[in-house]
């Protein structure tokens, strides 16, 4: 397995996490970005009791100018970059007739345009070197849609977009970019929903549970894996077969 450097936004939450780990075990070096200081340091000390060494760098990737100095510390660090997951998300949900302009703009910003100001940074890299790995983390609701997640799903919807455009351009330069689609997963975000309402999402998911940051993660692994120079502009819908297309 080569080595590589792989940088991987909003690593410090819990899909982020199981996939910083995820990357680690398979040899790569890990990069993450980090906005609140205090959190990320608990976060990269309880890492480091198990076992694993992450890069911290400070930036809000919403912004161009943050992304591309974030990016260009990271390089500092480690190397260039070949492998990008761009996981950073937030909700900021409402029904739409109620949802004000902050709302709109803070969720397209962080979880959309996030994919344009940090892959812009590293693109070029990787077209000259003729080799790397992309992922977007989308969500079954930017497939299907959901009340009240209107800026969600737009924005989750357009980084598949983003991922099939991004593919086309770079194919022939060793680039594959790729989407994974998770479902309802067992983070402390969705734990922390009363239980009736957990049970109701359970209920219409046919695998009758809730998935786990580390399936996410190992279909992360497997598009960034050098076997897998073939598959690009795909969407990995991982989600217990809640929402089936194809």
């Amino acid at each position: 397995m080569t080595s590589r450097v792989a940088l991987v936004t909003g690593g410090t939450g819990g899909i982020g996490t199981a996939i910083c780990k995820r990357l680690a075990q398979a040899g790569h070096r890990v990069a993450t970005n980090y906005r609140n200081e205090g959190k990320a340091r608990a976060w990269a000390e309880a890492m480091r009791e198990e076992g694993f060494g992450f890069t911290l760098v400070r930036g809000d990737v919403s912004s161009p100018d943050e992304a591309a100095t974030m990016v260009r510390q990271v390089e500092e660090a480690l190397g260039p970059i070949d492998i990008l997951v761009n996981n950073a998300g937030i909700t900021r949900d409402a029904t739409f007739h109620r949802m004000s302009p902050e709302q709109w703009t803070e969720v397209i910003n962080t979880n959309l345009n996030s994919c344009f100001n940090v892959t812009r940074a590293v693109i070029e890299g990787m077209r000259e070197r003729k080799w790397g790995r992309i992922v977007q983390i989308s969500s079954i609701n930017g497939q299907k849609g959901q009340y009240g997640q209107a800026n969600y799903a737009a924005a989750k919807a357009g980084m598949h977009g983003f991922t099939i455009s991004l593919a086309q351009e770079n194919a022939k330069l060793g680039i594959t970019v790729n989407t994974v689609s998770p479902g309802y997963i067992g983070t402390d975000m969705v734990m922390a929903v009363p239980e009736p309402v957990r049970e109701k999402i359970i209920a219409q998911i046919p695998t009758g549970r809730l998935g786990t940051p580390e399936e996410i993660a190992y279909a992360v692994a497997f598009f960034v894996a050098e076997e897998a120079a073939w598959i690009t502009g795909a969407n990995l819908a991982a989600n217990g077969g809640q929402y089936m297309g194809w």
